[in-house]
């Protein structure tokens, strides 16, 4: 059984030098990842396994996700579509150190496509969840692709304006990165794996659990 204590991370500054209009070419790999992925319910590592990088700066925080994946795949192909049927990653975030009952949603396919919601969640579980898609993040930039064989990576550049009062950005937020590996109908032997930074401990597993959010530490 993995270890049930909240994970915390300390997120970079971004170099000065990596020029936001080229995200994608940035040299990631300078930057330290998190931990590898877990298992929803906790019980151990994913076999498919998926590094998260990110660092920020005083504009965004910019985030990238490689994923492990024998047959990437998706047929959704519109903003706001239920890619989270098919595979996905995903970023639950919040502002502050308490357990969020109002988070953001982000989520994106092998494909590119963005799914991005507003969550009010008061009783930490799905009793009396709330999700607005309607809600589109201001200026955000993201990206999905194929990476070479076995494969993908997403990218997101999400401006704290999107998610932060003006003035307001604390220096510690709630988080969790999730990740949905799910075979194609008829294409793969494995099952489908639900993985996260930090284990949710659910079976089945239940992402929106914001009692198992991590903490993500902005460094100055």
């Amino acid at each position: 059984m993995i270890s049930t204590s909240l994970p915390r991370f300390t997120v970079p500054v971004k170099p000065d030098a990596w020029n936001v209009s080229s995200f994608a070419a940035w040299e990631w790999t300078a930057l330290e990842p998190l931990p590898p992925f877990t298992l929803a319910d906790g019980s151990g590592p994913a076999i498919q396994q998926t590094t998260v990088r990110l660092c920020h700066d005083a504009d965004a925080l910019y985030i990238r996700f490689d994923c492990a994946d024998d047959d990437p795949w998706g047929t959704l192909k519109r903003r706001d579509d239920p890619i989270y049927n098919e595979e996905v990653v995903e970023l639950f975030i919040a502002a502050g150190e308490d357990t969020p009952v109002d988070y953001y949603e982000f989520e994106i396919s092998p494909n590119g496509i963005l799914f991005d919601a507003k969550v009010h969640n008061p009783a930490g579980d799905r009793s009396d969840l709330r999700v607005d898609v309607d809600w589109d993040a201001p200026n955000l930039r993201w990206r999905g692709e194929r990476s070479g064989k076995g494969r993908w990576s997403a990218f997101m550049i999400l401006p704290w304006t999107a998610i932060a009062a003006s003035n307001q950005k604390p220096a510690v937020w709630r988080a969790n990165f999730y990740r949905i590996e799910r075979p194609r109908e008829g294409r793969s032997p494995h099952p489908t794996e639900f993985s996260c930074w930090s284990p949710t401990l659910t079976e089945p597993a239940d992402f929106h659990r914001p009692t198992h959010f991590g903490f993500l530490t902005f460094s100055v």
